[in-house]
């Protein structure tokens, strides 16, 4: 059997796997729309964090991260590390507080309707959209740039599968399939990770010998005060932070843990644990660098390289699969979910399994176009710099909204959007160079910074001259739940 058709066999076999998990654990539930896209409250420490990390540790580690350990060197990958960490450790802190002004409440978005009014919650709602759609396609371009250069299967036919078994269990079961499934996606992911850095450094005869030809060419990979490095690394500081606020995902896990130490436990557990993983994929990028690999093909391109033994493909293809599945559920459902606040408004009347059947068809719907960019081929890592300086434009006048009274609707909008203008201004093009000839074209930490700077003064500065005061205690009362505990209907109605 030639190595294509292994590959294939375990794509199928490991997708197929993971779906029928999904739906056996999600035949086991009755499910109301509620419980299909909060599971409100369901969820101790251990599977939050195993969810939190799995849902935020996608494919994409094993693309972005390596070609930044080529191209950045140790300085980038230590600024990917801590730029992944820091949303998490920020949510210790935002998660209980949105708990608590809106305890029965879904999403930001739906935080942002009733503390800044339509204009605002337009501009958010296509925010997370346009990010997270963004996030998705780019995680089925990874999976399927992977099983391309692992076994040469065409990028369209590796989405298409990938995806199909994903939407069975995630339009099943929901948020809670999706989290069942994390759980065991994550106990493989960590194993799988490390024995692929220990298989690659060993092939190439240990660390001494895998970094000689990086400290010969290029010894600034190997320095972490490369000023390169370290201004790349800053920039994914912004970019990861202000983006993972408009991950949707990450709000419903946060209403999904079963307390506000809850949250804080499982955040805290899951900045710590993602340290590691991005410093051993990053590190992967290193020791592709030892023949000169540097795209977001890196950890591929060096797979192949070193002619490793078939076993050591499959583990890393199924390594892949897991990464990808975990946060395409993630993603897909998240997606879905921020709809259903808008679904309810226009359609007052419908009924709970008239809500769980159009939420479903949404899913499909939202992932099915991402097939057709996925057979693209994409770079990956620019896909998500475009979404990431959207979103950090909008960053900080949405977190500024959790704590100011003054900030208004008017206000916030109007400083997001000159941020996105200030960054798009700097922002370069997908072979990164300017698209626009003035002084810092084309930087994107300048492109980063003067998004986030911009619009944080203006809606500073708009408060202190405001005299309009929020009543936080408003969002208790504005916010429902979709349905009542005991309005509950099986998962297959």
């Amino acid at each position: 059997m030639s190595t294509g058709a292994i590959a294939l066999l375990v794509t199928l076999v490991t997708t197929g796997l993971f779906a029928l998990l999904g739906l056996l654990n999600a035949s086991k539930q009755t499910m109301n729309i509620e419980d299909f896209m909060v599971s409100r409250n369901q969820f101790g420490t251990g599977m939050a964090l195993a969810t939190i990390v799995a849902s935020a540790m996608g494919v994409w580690i094993l693309f972005s991260p390596p070609q930044v350990g080529a191209t950045s060197g140790i300085a980038g990958i230590i600024g990917y590390c801590i730029g992944s960490a820091l949303p998490l450790v920020l949510f210790t802190q935002v998660g209980p507080r949105i708990r608590h002004l809106m305890p029965t409440g879904h999403s930001l978005n739906e935080f942002v309707l009733y503390r800044f009014g339509n204009a605002m919650y337009l501009l958010t709602l296509g925010i997370i959209v346009f990010y997270m759609f963004i996030y998705l396609a780019a995680e089925l371009t990874a999976i399927a740039k992977a099983v391309q250069i692992l076994a040469e299967v065409p990028l369209g036919w590796t989405a298409l599968v990938v995806i199909t078994a994903t939407f069975i269990y995630t339009t099943y079961g929901g948020l809670g399939a999706s989290i069942f499934t994390d759980a065991i996606q994550f106990a493989v992911m960590l194993p799988l990770l490390l024995i692929s850095f220990w298989v690659a450094l060993a092939a190439l005869g240990g660390w001494g010998n895998a970094i000689a030809p990086v400290q010969l060419q290029a010894p600034e990979l190997l320095n972490f005060g490369y000023i390169d490095g370290i201004k790349f690394g800053a920039t994914l500081m912004i970019a990861i932070v202000a983006a993972e606020m408009f991950n949707q995902s990450n709000w419903q896990r946060i209403y999904a843990c079963r307390t506000d130490k809850t949250v804080k436990k499982a955040f805290w557990g899951g900045a710590l644990a993602v340290f590691p993983i991005i410093l051993i994929s990053g590190g992967l990028g290193l020791l592709a660098a030892h023949f000169g690999f540097n795209d977001d093909r890196a950890f591929f391109s060096l797979l192949n390289q070193l002619a490793l033994p078939l076993w050591v493909t499959i583990l890393v293809l199924v390594l892949a699969l897991a990464l990808v599945m975990s946060t395409l559920s993630a993603l897909l459902n998240g997606i879905a979910s921020v709809f259903t606040t808008d679904l309810m408004r226009l359609f007052p009347q419908m009924q709970s399994a008239g809500l769980l059947r159009t939420s479903r068809v949404l899913t499909v719907a939202i992932g099915l176009p991402a097939i057709l960019i996925a057979a693209q081929g994409y770079d990956v890592l620019y896909l998500f710099l475009l979404a990431d300086l959207v979103c950090a434009g909008a960053f900080f006048p949405v977190l500024y909204g959790f704590y100011s009274r003054r900030l208004t609707g008017m206000a916030a909008m109007v400083s997001a959007l000159l941020g996105i203008a200030a960054g798009a201004l700097f922002f370069p093009q997908p072979d990164f160079t300017p698209w626009l000839a003035i002084p810092f074209g084309g930087d994107l930490l300048v492109s980063f910074a003067a998004a986030l700077v911009l619009s944080a003064l203006v809606a500073i500065a708009s408060s202190a001259i405001s005299r309009e005061s929020f009543d936080f205690q408003k969002l208790r009362t504005q916010s429902h739940l979709y349905v009542e505990p005991e309005e509950a209907i099986g998962v297959g109605e």
